[in-house]
Parts: C-alpha cells; sequence; structure tokens
C-alpha cells in the first residue's frame, strides 16, 4: 500500500509539473525560433531582433509558468499572485528561474487560497472588491520579498551545484550516465520537470555563454522511442505491429513522445533498450560536439533542425546522435521482442499510461480498437459502467430522451460491465471502460465517451441511426420506461443533504465527504465510503459540464441499504483528474429506485445554463427547485 501510495504522489507531482509547462509551449517554441534565426551564431544573425533573447527567457517564459503554476491552485487570483511572486526569483537571479516559478507559482496560489478562505463569509458588503484587490497585492508583495531574498539564493546554489555536476561528468565522460534517470522518468511523465526545470535553465546559461548547450538534447531525442517503435514494425504482433508505423511517425516527426509508452508497458523490458538508445545517443553528441542553440519543444526531429546551430558539424554531430539512439534501441528492443513471449494488449496498456499520467492523454485514443459501421436494425442500445448505478444511468437517460425526440423506437438501457446483455448492439461506456466490455461482449459496436452529460458521439449516433434504422421495438422501450419509473422516489433529494459553499483539497477528501452523509443519513452502511473511493481510483465519476457523481463499485451494492443522494455544491471547484468539478452527487442505488431522480438530474445537468443556477444557489430549496423543474 505504501509503495502504491508512493508511486501515485510521483505521478501526480510529475502531471502537476507538466501541466505549468505545456500550456506554454507555445512560448518555448517562440523564443527557440527567436534565438535560433537571429542570435550571432544563427541563421539570419540581426543585432536589433537578437535583444527579444534574453527578457523572453529571463521574464516571458518564467512569469508564464508562476502565473499557470498558481491558477492550477487557486484560479485567476492564485495565478496573479503566483505571477508577481515569481518576480522575486526572476530579479534575484542572474539565470533563467523556471525551476523557482515552478516553485514560487503554485505557493503564491496556495497561499491566496488559504486567505480567502480563511476571510470567506467574513468581510462586510460592499467591502470585497477592496479586500480581494489590497489582499492579492500585499500577499504578493511579501512572497516576491521572500523569493528574492531566500527561495532566489537557494535555487541559484542548487543550479550551480547542478552545473557543476554537469561540468564534472562532461569532463570525466559521464553525461551518457543520464539516461539511467531521464528515459525512465519519462514514463512516470516527470520529462518536463527535468527537462523545464533543471535542463533548459542550464542549457539556456550555457546558450547565452558558449552559443549552444548540450543538455537540451538529453530528453529531447526522439531517437529511443524511434527505435523502440521501429522493433515493434518488424517484429511486434497483432495490433501493435498495426499501429507502430502511424505511431513513428507521430513521434518522429509530431514530437508527442507519450506515444510510445504503451509499447514499453507492453513489454517493460523494453526501458532497457530506451536506456541504452538514449546512452548511446549521448555518447554521440559528445563525441561529435553536438547542441542546440535554443529549446526543442517538442521533442520533434523538425524542431531539433530548427534549433541546431547553423554549421555542418553540428548538424552532422545532432543527426547522428538520433540515429545512433534509434538504431541502438532498434537492435536491443528486436531481440526483447523475438526472445521473449508477446502477451500483447495496447489497450490495456494505453490504459496504464493514462492512469500514470493522471488524466486523459491526447493520443491513447489511437490505441482503441477500429469498428465498422453502426449496425442495422438496431433494437437495443446500452450503457455500461462498473456498478451500473451513476454514470451509466445518467448517459441512458440523456440518449433515451435524444432517442425519443428523434421517434425511435429503440431500447436504451444502464447496466454494470459484468451484466451486459449478449444480444446488446450498441455498447457506450467511458473510454477507459471500453476494453472491458469489449472482452464482454466483443460483437456489438462499441462507443467511448469521456464525457457522458454532453458527449457529441450522443448526437452522431442519432443521426446515424435516423439514417438507417427500420425497425420499431415500441413494447421493449414501454418496459423499460416501466423499468426505471417501478419505485417512488418521494424524499430521496432532501434538503438536510444539500451542502452549499463547500470546499475540499482533493477529490478524495470531497467524496469521502459525500460517502459520510450517506452513511449518517442511513443509506449506507461505513464500508461503502471506501468502495466509493476505489470506484473512482478505477475510473474517474467525473461526468462532465462540472459534474461527479461518486457511488460505490458493483460489489458494493450490497453495502447500500436503500436509495439516498446528496447534493454538494463547491462553487471554487475540486480538482477530479485534471477537471474542474463543482457540483458532486453522491449515490447510493438500491433495486433501481434512484433511477427516475437521477434522470432528472442528469437531464438537468446537461445543460450548462442550470450548472451555473445550481453553483450559485443560495439555498438548498433554490437548487432543490432547479433539479424537480426538469
Amino acid at each position: 500500500m505504501a509503495q502504491s501510495n508512493i508511486k501515485v504522489a510521483v505521478q501526480k507531482f510529475g502531471n502537476f509539473l507538466s501541466s505549468m509547462v505545456m500550456p506554454n509551449i507555445g512560448a518555448f517554441i517562440a523564443w527557440g525560433l527567436i534565438t535560433a534565426l537571429f542570435i550571432p551564431t544563427g541563421f539570419f544573425p540581426n543585432e536589433s531582433l537578437a535583444k527579444l533573447v534574453d527578457p523572453m527567457v529571463k521574464y516571458l517564459l518564467p512569469l508564464l509558468i508562476g502565473y499557470t503554476g498558481g491558477k492550477l491552485v487557486h484560479d485567476q487570483r492564485g495565478g496573479v499572485v503566483g505571477a508577481i511572486a515569481t518576480m522575486g526569483v526572476i530579479v534575484g537571479s542572474d539565470i533563467p528561474m523556471f525551476l523557482g516559478a515552478m516553485i514560487m507559482g503554485p505557493l503564491g496560489g496556495y497561499i491566496i487560497k488559504k486567505f480567502d478562505q480563511f476571510i470567506e463569509g467574513k468581510v462586510k458588503t460592499g467591502f470585497e472588491m477592496l479586500i480581494n484587490n489590497f489582499s492579492a497585492g500585499i500577499l504578493g508583495g511579501i512572497l516576491a520579498i521572500l523569493a528574492f531574498l531566500g527561495v532566489s539564493p537557494a535555487v541559484d546554489g542548487f543550479t550551480g551545484a547542478l552545473v557543476v555536476g554537469v561540468d564534472w561528468m562532461v569532463a570525466h565522460g559521464l553525461l551518457p550516465l543520464t539516461s539511467i534517470l531521464i528515459e525512465p522518468a519519462k514514463i512516470l511523465f516527470l520529462n518536463n520537470a527535468i527537462n523545464h526545470g533543471i535542463l533548459s535553465p542550464i542549457g539556456a546559461e550555457q546558450i547565452r555563454t558558449n552559443g549552444q548547450s548540450i543538455l537540451l538534447l538529453l530528453e529531447t531525442n526522439p531517437g529511443p522511442g524511434l527505435g523502440i517503435l521501429l522493433a515493434y514494425c518488424f517484429f511486434g504482433k497483432g495490433t501493435a505491429k498495426q499501429s507502430a508505423p502511424g505511431a513513428a511517425i507521430i513521434h518522429f516527426i509530431g514530437g508527442i513522445h507519450e506515444i510510445y509508452f504503451p509499447y514499453v508497458l507492453m513489454r517493460p523490458l523494453l526501458i532497457i533498450a530506451a536506456i541504452l538508445g538514449g546512452m548511446s545517443g549521448v555518447f554521440t553528441f559528445v563525441l561529435l560536439g553536438g547542441g542546440l542553440q535554443a529549446v526543442a519543444s517538442p521533442g520533434s526531429i523538425l524542431a531539433i533542425l530548427a534549433a541546431t546551430p547553423g554549421n555542418a558539424g553540428s548538424y552532422v554531430a545532432n543527426i547522428s546522435g538520433v540515429l545512433v539512439a534509434a538504431i541502438v534501441s532498434f537492435i536491443v528492443g528486436s531481440l526483447i521482442l523475438k526472445t521473449g513471449k508477446q502477451t500483447e494488449d495496447l489497450d490495456e496498456a494505453a490504459r496504464k499510461m493514462q492512469e500514470m499520467k493522471g488524466k486523459k492523454s491526447s493520443v491513447a485514443g489511437r490505441f482503441t480498437k477500429q469498428q465498422g459501421e453502426v449496425p442495422a436494425s438496431v433494437q437495443k442500445i446500452v450503457f455500461a459502467c462498473d456498478a451500473g448505478m451513476g454514470s451509466s444511468a445518467m448517459g441512458a437517460s440523456l440518449l433515451r430522451k435524444k432517442v425519443k425526440q428523434a421517434d425511435l423506437n429503440i431500447s436504451v438501457t444502464n447496466t454494470a460491465i459484468s451484466n451486459i446483455p449478449h444480444d446488446a448492439q450498441i455498447v457506450i461506456t467511458q473510454e477507459e471502460l471500453t476494453p472491458r466490455a469489449q472482452n464482454k461482449v466483443p460483437d456489438a459496436y462499441h462507443i467511448s465517451v469521456d464525457n457522458f452529460l454532453s458527449s457529441p458521439e450522443y448526437d452522431k449516433l442519432i443521426d446515424q441511426l435516423k439514417n438507417d434504422h427500420t425497425t420499431s421495438n415500441a413494447k421493449e422501450e414501454k418496459k423499460v420506461a416501466a423499468e426505471n419509473n417501478t419505485d417512488s422516489n418521494d424524499g430521496l433529494l432532501k434538503g438536510e443533504n444539500v451542502f452549499l459553499n463547500q470546499h475540499f483539497s482533493s477529490k478524495e477528501e470531497a467524496i469521502r465527504f459525500a460517502g459520510s452523509v450517506l452513511v449518517k443519513g442511513g443509506y449506507v452502511e461505513e464500508n461503502y465510503v471506501e468502495a466509493m473511493i476505489e470506484r473512482d481510483n478505477m475510473t474517474s465519476t467525473y461526468m462532465g459540464n462540472d459534474v461527479a457523481i461518486p457511488h460505490g463499485t458493483e460489489e458494493a451494492k450490497k453495502n447500500v441499504l436503500r436509495s439516498g443522494f446528496t447534493v454538494i455544491q463547491v462553487p471554487e471547484g475540486v480538482d477530479f483528474d485534471g477537471e474542474k468539478v463543482r457540483l458532486i452527487f453522491g449515490i447510493a442505488g438500491k433495486d433501481g429506485t434512484h433511477l427516475e431522480i437521477l434522470s432528472g438530474i442528469a437531464i438537468t445537468c446537461s445543460d450548462m445554463d442550470n450548472i451555473e443556477k445550481m453553483v450559485h444557489a443560495k439555498s438548498a430549496k433554490e437548487l432543490m427547485a432547479i433539479i424537480q423543474s426538469n
């Protein structure tokens, strides 16, 4: 358990650092292009335009990182205070303060967040703007001074030690050993922290003094990943082999390194290929004098070529380092794939990668199984989730309404994945659960959605059904409607179970709060709360439209005593795996008695105007009225 908690903490930390950098990659690219073009060793040396280089790397990039870090913690006010605090480390140092910004930005957001929580409800009407502005200014100013006096010298000392260490490694030919740390760190999504938090500041300083830096090639080299993907092209099997050529193009040309992570996760020994490839590439860069004169972001061969100093020797060195890394990782990867038993499940590996990343991956959808057309004469559509009581019920309610509006006689039901009927023609699940549903009913047409409340897949499916649907199933539809309205839900939504203006530091805290309400209300047994945590860890209970519906696992249904709800308003929001949630509906469902009211909640929450009304409701009665009016 302790090892698992450490793993989760490392993954979340890496994801948070990445979230500070990734939104600002465009600024890194702009600085890189200006540097590569106009510095004295650039393609078009221009003394006037080269004046942009230093201010951008010293002020613009750290401020953007600091603002983004603060905003991640406490929205706009957090971003402003984070940027003010970041100025302290910038002015207090002569080197680019990316690492200092990663510290002060989130710290500024955290301090102002705690201040706002402390004064909430204590400020007299009419003084809100005055307090807000002065508090941000005063706290930001104090943090900037503390950063200037304390944090900046500390980061300077740390960076200086790193520079000395790097110089020592270069002098003794040990720089290739950094790949032992860097290549595995990529799989943990710590690559942006390493590249932009440590390597880029030192590299930027080396560029200012030497015109180029080899450090900027350590993490961005696409060679190791390319070699692994090419090994799959020749020696892989099934879907992995078929998808590897396209993945290689995306990785090498597009610079999206995470696309090769699932291939490594399928065969963990391939990390050896990545490490040896990385070490060989770094050795080649050192031997031939490779380096970049700007940050290459993303790690595409095109970005590397654009940031390469404009002389033949540098191009030969950098291209050779990439090729050598690819060749070595290809050879080692091929041996691993040929000699070991291959039990490849690319879908499962992609799912693991998303779990490690802590949020949806932009490339994971590429690995889902391809399907043909929507089947003709559709009679049964099934929404499926783990327990069949929450997200699938809401999704089914919304699609059922759309089916009715389109005058289609099609059965739309919801169930747990383990209970999907074998005659289901179309199965709709969250992306992370699609592989399980495919294993359960491989002959069905599967649709993956990431937002049960407002997925465009619903309207797309309805359009297809309207064009192709030729049979009716009115009898079954009536049966479904009857099933979903069997028991009375009077009293399920009670005023004492509605909580306004709540604050939570994490989704786990929010889920536990919802669970405790259900326990106190006599709806569930105490161990149901742990099942709610387990269910969300399995697949996020975020539904879209700032709504989450935490509930238990399928196994925990036996711990439900009677159906019940709690509604929790979180105006400032709480993070659910990178998504902001402002309304939480805690659910306990028994014998389907909760489905009718859940259907109403789903329809209400599908409209963002209703979401805003509920988030700003001033009383439990007002919030309940909004739900009941739909």
